[in-house]
């Protein structure tokens, strides 16, 4: 394997990771934090960098819905968007799952309006969580770029042909400069085979896509499409083992930073995980045995991998940001959903934090946990838990 270390922005690492994936196609809308990804991708295609389609469309209803087209002929295809932009694609999200399209998506995480505010949170995520998408979440630049190659495999495999989604937390990692490994474009073309539509969009070969569904066809479709996401685990394991042994940088559906003895576990997923490693560092250097686990396989939902990791544990304080309005946070409820059979089990309490952009520092993190361990305490664990609320 050949790799250089460079400095760059996250958000242009990304557009380096589709380029050396060679794609096709690119459809995309500029919004707010995604954009350096794409307005990257349309530089290498202007300077004849990147021998692509860049097809800049008037909304991200129309980039999705070209991207449908353009990978219902075989061809590897690509977008991203954020925001509000993600929920005016929401409708043709679902499209792309159906039809079984291997479209990669990179989403920067960023809150929904209203009020208008243009910095990261998970709610975007939240929000299209039933697509039917293969969701996977980075920390920072090396992930994604790394995610997105893997994305690209995974999305394509003939067992699998399911659109992916690489997660980023938008302005916490998008638009931070650092050290990434680039790897060159042999080694990415070992890795990642042609992609092959099994049965494209041909006037010579004519095949349907999109078809109509009575009632006594729809639930079979339906049924079909969730096992089919569930399915494509094993080509997700298979692929990250792959990378790992490629390029050392190895990755799980759940990921522990040093739970072992420890009564109490804080469950984190994106960028907001780094800060909550110091955290964990500092509390067990004091003598309080609370560990980390950061979840970055979002679908399919890693139930087993979930229970190994936390079932052994006292206390679990789950992070989630985005509020789910009148109900419990998302990630904590399927947290609680898959230790439920369990007869003894850890007292759960979610807790709702860095909304619109605002920080979590590694005292916050501190913070946070103590608040969860009290809430615990009291029997509190049912209630929504805003951190940090200014009264």
């Amino acid at each position: 394997m050949a790799s250089k270390r460079i400095g760059i922005e996250s958000s242009l690492g990304i557009a380096e990771a589709v380029k050396l994936a060679n794609v096709d196609v690119i459809a995309a809308y500029p919004i707010t934090p995604q954009t350096h990804i794409v307005e990257g991708l349309a530089e290498m295609v202007a300077n004849g960098d990147l021998d692509a389609e860049y097809i800049p469309v008037e909304s991200e209803h129309s980039a999705m819905s070209a991207c449908l087209g353009a990978s219902a002929v075989g061809a590897r295809t690509f977008t991203s968007t954020a925001s509000q932009g993600l929920i005016l694609m929401h409708e043709v999200l679902m499209v792309a799952a159906s039809l079984r399209l291997p479209i990669v998506m990179v989403v920067a995480n960023r809150a929904l309006s209203g009020p208008l505010n243009i910095w990261g949170d998970h709610s975007d995520a939240m929000i299209i969580r039933d697509t039917g998408w293969i969701q996977i979440f980075v920390e920072n630049g090396q992930q994604a770029f790394d995610q997105v190659l893997c994305a690209f495999r995974i999305a394509e495999n003939r067992d699998v042909m399911l659109p992916t989604i690489v997660h980023i937390d938008g302005f916490h990692a998008t638009h931070v400069i650092e050290p990434i490994y680039i790897l060159d474009k042999k080694t990415v073309s070992e890795f990642l085979p042609p992609y092959v539509h099994p049965n494209p969009l041909d006037p010579d070969n004519p095949v349907t896509m999109g078809c109509f569904a009575a009632p006594n066809l729809y639930t079979e479709t339906r049924k079909a499409l969730d096992q089919a996401v569930r399915n494509s685990r094993n080509i997700i394991d298979e692929t990250w083992q792959s990378f790992g042994t490629l390029t050392g940088r190895h990755y799980l559906p759940i990921e522990e930073y040093k739970t072992d003895d420890c009564d109490t576990l804080l469950v984190t997923m994106g960028s907001f995980s780094e800060n909550a490693m110091i955290a964990v560092d500092r509390m067990q250097k004091a003598g309080k045995m609370v560990g980390l686990v950061r979840l970055r396989l979002w679908r399919p939902f890693p139930t087993e991998d979930v229970l190994r990791a936390i079932s052994g544990a006292k206390n679990v304080i789950v992070l989630d940001r985005h509020v789910s309005l009148g109900g419990p946070g998302p990630v904590c409820s399927e947290i609680k959903a898959a230790l439920y059979p369990l007869e003894k089990r850890p007292q759960v309490v979610g807790i709702i934090g860095g909304l619109g952009g605002r920080d979590i520092s590694p005292e916050n993190f501190v913070s946070l946990v103590e608040l969860g361990l009290e809430k615990i305490k009291t029997g509190q664990t049912g209630e929504m838990i805003m951190f940090g609320v200014r009264e």
